[in-house]
């Protein structure tokens, strides 16, 4: 595997923002399940359409076709909720889970302000959003941790109601750890529906799944678009694509662990793995230790992390832990690890992240789970201007304006003269007749 440095370095780490490729599996089945070779775009859009038009009966038609079966019912009856059992090892992980993310998010400041002067009041009202819907996604495995990485933070915001939208599996059920986990979060309304037409559900509202002001969650190729598709309709938090880890090392660093944590975030499929050293040893040192540790995974696991890591890892010599930071900063990764002799001194130079994590005990594994922080985190280098799930997503901020006249007095003219700059005689005539009512 070639190692980078200098401008090539900075140039592969420099995000082309273009449409995410399409696998030619996708069309393949786009094909067989339509008859005709369909772009991601043409099935999300279909199914919004329909799902607008005959709401329920869509939903439980793309569900079957999609997914291959058929739900009696798509919402989760409070007998099912109630019954959902896991391992008393794993329930109490969930527990635990919980209390940590909203001991973490509890502390965020998210109130307002309003502020009185001898001028009048300016300030800020915080509101929380009515509904919120959360997409957990359940393919390939139950995404447990989405569930809680979301509806936290949007509890802690003070939303009334969640409403939760997974894919059930092959016999019709959703995971019971997914279940369980909302249970223990008090989410009472769950329904058995994924990919865009859950998105779409959310979106228009049926007779059945409430409309919601704003989704959350990640989700597959399908959901992405369709989330892209509603925004307007409804509030999105982000379009989470792929995930990305960059590890930043010197030559303090253990390879095992390195590697490690390379190949945690590689086993998602369409990951894209990334290392920045300033020692030449400890990359062919990890490549040597990657090798050993992808062998020693399980399949599908094995497969899924190897092709991350052939078609998508970059590696990158530094010449300094300067020059690493900035090469970071290029790439601006969902998740920083810091695997360094000092990581705090690093930590005042990351200026683009989604998540930073700081020394060798706290790896991003940890992070998707019960750190504290959410996991749903800005990918494809949207950290630019991003950030991660936290509860003024699930607020809006309404200002509030009271000047008092003899402030009017002051500030009018000038007011009065930028609206006519803009060309807007009416708003200048507003401002001026409260300034001719001594």
């Amino acid at each position: 595997m070639n190692i980078l440095k200098g401008e090539a370095a900075r140039l592969a780490l420099t995000r082309k923002f273009s449409d995410i490729p399409v696998p030619e599996s996708v069309l393949e089945r786009n094909e067989k399940l339509f008859g005709e070779r369909l772009t991601p775009e043409q099935v999300v859009s279909r199914i919004l359409d329909d799902v607008k038009v005959r709401g329920d009966a869509a939903l439980l038609d793309w569900t079957e076709r999609l997914d291959g079966h058929r739900p009696e019912r798509l919402e989760v009856s409070q007998g099912e909720l109630d019954a959902a059992w896991v391992a008393p090892e794993l329930h109490a992980a969930i527990e635990l889970a919980i209390a940590r993310v909203r001991a973490f998010y509890v502390q965020q400041p998210a109130h307002g302000f309003l502020e009185h002067t001898e001028g009048g009041a300016l300030g800020q009202l915080v509101r929380p959003l009515g509904r919120v819907g959360l997409y957990v996604p359940g393919g390939l495995a139950p995404l447990v941790s989405t569930l809680i990485h979301t509806a936290v933070p949007a509890q802690v915001a003070g939303v009334p109601e969640l409403i939760v939208c997974s894919p059930a599996g092959k016999d019709g059920q959703i995971h019971p750890a997914i279940l369980v986990a909302a249970r223990l979060l008090g989410v009472s309304r769950v329904f058995r529906l994924g990919g865009a037409q859950a998105i779409a559900a959310l979106a228009y509202g049926t007779p059945l799944v409430p409309g919601v002001d704003k989704i959350a969650g990640p989700g597959n190729l399908f959901v992405v678009i369709a989330k892209r598709m509603v925004f307007g309709q409804v509030g999105i938090e982000s379009l989470a694509g792929p995930t990305e880890t960059l590890v930043l090392a010197d030559d303090s660093a253990d390879a095992r662990y390195v590697a490690a944590d390379l190949l945690a975030q590689s086993e998602h499929l369409g990951a894209e793995p990334v290392l920045v050293s300033t020692s030449r040893e400890l990359l062919i040192a990890v490549q040597a230790e990657l090798g050993g540790q992808l062998e020693a995974l399980p399949e599908p696991n094995r497969s899924w992390a190897r092709d991350s890591i052939e078609a998508r890892m970059k590696i990158v010599l530094a010449d300094s832990l300067e020059e690493a930071l900035e090469m970071s900063n290029i790439y601006a990764p969902e998740h920083l690890c810091l695997l360094t002799r000092d990581p705090w001194a690093l930590l005042g130079g990351v200026k683009r992240a989604g998540g930073v994590f700081v020394g060798e005990s706290s790896m991003e594994a940890l992070g998707d789970y019960l750190a504290g922080p959410s996991h749903v985190m800005p990918t494809g280098g949207t950290a630019r201007f991003m950030s991660p799930v936290n509860v003024r997503d699930f607020q809006t901020i309404i200002s509030v304006v009271a000047v008092n006249h003899a402030t009017l007095q002051q500030i009018g003219p000038a007011a009065a003269l930028l609206a006519r700059t803009e060309g807007l005689e009416a708003h200048a005539r507003a401002i001026e007749s409260r300034l001719r009512n001594d």
